[in-house]
């Protein structure tokens, strides 16, 4: 199954770079379902899970510029639209499956993010795409209110002993 995931994420990439590269040549035609079509039928005999495919794109597609608001912030030195198209794309699924896949570990995210950088990007693109991302984990995980430990429970539960006496307390 993970490697059935890699190769939807290869076809998500696939369908929203073209996505990508055409709606900035401003083509009227482009089908985000047409497209995602025609690439998943190339994979047929591969891939099972077409359904992960088609939310991961169509989830990246439909909040595109939500994620690269949240992106713009982590890479300051570099505008959304000088990020190369490759890495943005990249950039893009991987923040989407940071904020909705609670299904896949953060840390699986970002590797995966990192292979589809080394593999369809720049030199450097792996340690561009690792670095933001990692970046935005650890913002997204101190945003996240911690839960209480179980030691930080049994300290809260510990009695001090009471000042009018000055035996103290026996505790539990």
């Amino acid at each position: 199954m993970a490697s059935n995931r890699h190769l939807g994420r290869i076809i998500a990439l696939q369908t929203l770079y073209e996505q990508d590269f055409r709606l900035s040549a401003d083509d009227a035609t482009f089908d985000l379902d047409e497209v995602l079509e025609r690439n998943i039928a190339r994979y047929e005999a591969m891939v099972d899970d077409t359904k992960f495919i088609v939310a991961l794109s169509h989830g990246v597609s439909e909040q595109a510029g939500e994620l690269d608001a949240e992106l713009q912030p982590i890479a300051p030195e570099w505008p959304i639209d000088q990020i190369a198209r490759m890495d943005r794309v990249v950039l893009r699924i991987g923040l989407y499956e940071l904020k909705n896949s609670k299904d896949v570990p953060p840390k699986v995210v970002i590797n995966e993010a990192v292979e589809l950088a080394k593999a369809f990007g720049s030199e450097n693109s792996s340690k561009f795409v690792n670095g933001v991302l990692g970046t935005a984990l650890r913002q997204q995980d101190a945003a996240e209110p911690k839960p209480t430990t179980k030691k930080a429970a049994t300290k809260t539960a510990k009695k001090k002993p009471s000042k009018s006496n000055d035996k103290e307390a026996p505790i539990s």
